[in-house]
């Protein structure tokens, strides 16, 4: 039998029973494509595996792998370092768990993590770890965060960029001394050791006249040593730079001198205006050879740093030899009388130009000034009358209130005015009675001429004569017109 036949009758067979077997290619063993098993008549024939194939060769270089796999931890580190950064700053910059403002006080020598733990334990911060974080961010990637010691206050809900910020900047509480001109040097070391915001002693009382009078602010860990020095520096710094801008005619010669004759002129005048003219008046004097006759140096022969009277001058203390007595010595003064302030010392070194050698009170808080003596004694002669209308004036409001005060008899008596001629017998140099000198020494008055008056004639007007003390007199209050020193 054919190959032909044999296939064909092979299939033909199959198809009688229902089977569709294809016969094999030769013809000899037909393929079955019946299901074997139930489970495989429900389940699609499955394909037969795939051959395996070896791996393709890896031809890249070991370098480039390690670049590849660095970038990527790179980029996963910066992704990382990233999402930190954003969520400490909003952790810095979120409001503060503060509920009300304090005060925090930083001494010298504090750790920042000491410090810290304090902020986060008085409710400044609320994360420490975020804080001090910060600081070495600022500190060694900025250059900016270094924390000064100071006494600081927090407001209510600071961010902790706002605490840093302050601990950063040295924006500390400060506070403040102020030390007024003509002061002395153990007046100023008085106030300063009165003062309960600082700490410490003072060692010694400074040369009289080296401290500069100002307001100074200080923290919360400067003594009064500190201060002390700070105006001493000040003084110093201040004379120096204006000494090499002084008027090259002054009559001053050295520093020193200038700070001598500063003092007179800061206790002469209150009104800074008046002080380049008043610091004219004594240079010219001095240039004359005239003694100075300055009674705030007598005061201060008297009681030196202390600073003030509790009485007027009176004649023997006018008297008395002592090397500040300027109505007996020549010159100036060995020391200071005072701290003078940075207008006095100016008016010193930068004076005013004119021939001015006298000046006496115009009854308006400042002075009158003359070039001779007779235009002086008719200032004066204007002055005692301005003097008169005040004593006048306040006699009659003392009048007033002593009849308010009074009852029965003394209402009666407050109808009644103070009679005319009531004033002037007030006027001491009208009387001379110890009463009426005792309210004329407060009040400002004439410049004594060297020449022409000596302490116990000062009391009437100048007139070129002198009268002798009265018997008795010596240890009443001189009976002159004199300026009111500032004191």
């Amino acid at each position: 039998m054919s190959l032909t036949r044999d296939f064909a009758s092979t299939a033909n067979d199959n198809r009688e029973h229902g089977e569709l077997v294809p016969a094999s290619p030769h013809g000899r063993h037909p393929v079955s494509l019946a299901p074997r098993s139930p489970t495989e008549t429900l389940e699609p024939m499955r394909p037969p595996p795939l051959p395996e194939r070896e791996p393709p060769e890896d031809h890249s270089h070991p370098f480039l792998n390690m670049l590849d796999g660095l970038a990527s931890f790179v980029f996963v580190l910066a992704a990382l370092a990233l999402g930190l950064y954003f969520f400490v700053k909003v952790q810095f910059d979120k409001p503060g768990p503060l509920g009300t403002s304090i005060v925090f006080a930083v001494p010298k020598g504090e750790g920042v993590s000491a410090m810290s733990e304090r902020l986060e334990r008085e409710g400044v911060i609320d994360d420490r770890p975020i804080f001090m974080t910060s600081i070495l961010y600022f500190k060694y990637l900025r250059g900016t965060g270094n924390v000064k010691a100071g006494e600081y206050e927090f407001r209510k809900s600071a961010t902790m960029r706002e605490v840093l910020d302050t601990l950063v900047q040295g924006r500390s509480i400060e506070h403040k001394v102020t030390l007024a001109e003509g002061l002395t040097s153990q007046q100023i070391v008085e106030k300063i050791r009165a003062n309960p915001d600082l700490h410490g002693d003072i060692t010694e009382t400074p040369a009289e006249g080296s401290l500069l009078p100002d307001t100074y602010k200080f923290g919360r860990d400067d003594t009064r040593q500190d201060i002390i020095e700070r105006m001493r520096a000040a003084q110093a710094k201040f004379l120096a730079k204006l000494w090499e801008e002084r008027d090259p005619d002054i009559v001053v010669q050295t520093p020193e001198e200038a700070l001598v004759l500063a003092s007179i002129v800061e206790k002469e005048t209150g009104r800074a205006d008046e002080r380049p003219h008043i610091a004219s008046v004594f240079q010219n004097r001095l240039r004359k050879n005239m003694r100075l006759q300055s009674d705030p140096t007598i005061i201060y022969g008297l009681v030196g740093g202390k600073g003030m009277l509790d009485h007027p001058i009176q004649q023997d203390e006018l008297d008395r030899d002592t090397p500040y007595n300027t109505y007996k010595i020549n010159g100036l003064p060995p020391t200071p009388i005072a701290c003078p302030g940075r207008a006095a010392i100016e008016a010193v070194l930068k004076p005013a130009k004119t021939k001015d050698l006298y000046f006496v009170a115009d009854g308006s808080g400042g002075h009158v000034f003359a070039a001779s003596l007779e235009e002086h004694n008719k200032n004066v002669v204007k002055w005692r009358k301005v003097e008169r209308e005040i004593r006048a004036k306040e006699a009659e409001e003392a009048a007033a209130k002593a009849a308010v005060a009074a009852t029965g008899e003394g209402e009666a008596a407050a109808t009644v005015p103070p009679a005319k001629n009531a004033a002037p017998a007030l006027a001491p140099a009208e009387t001379g009675s110890a009463a009426g000198a005792s309210v004329a020494a407060d009040m400002p008055g004439a410049f004594a001429d060297p020449e022409t008056f000596t302490g116990a004639s000062q009391g009437a007007a100048p007139t070129g004569e002198t009268t002798p003390p009265a018997a008795g007199a010596r240890g009443e209050t001189v009976p002159r017109p004199i300026r009111n020193p500032k004191r």
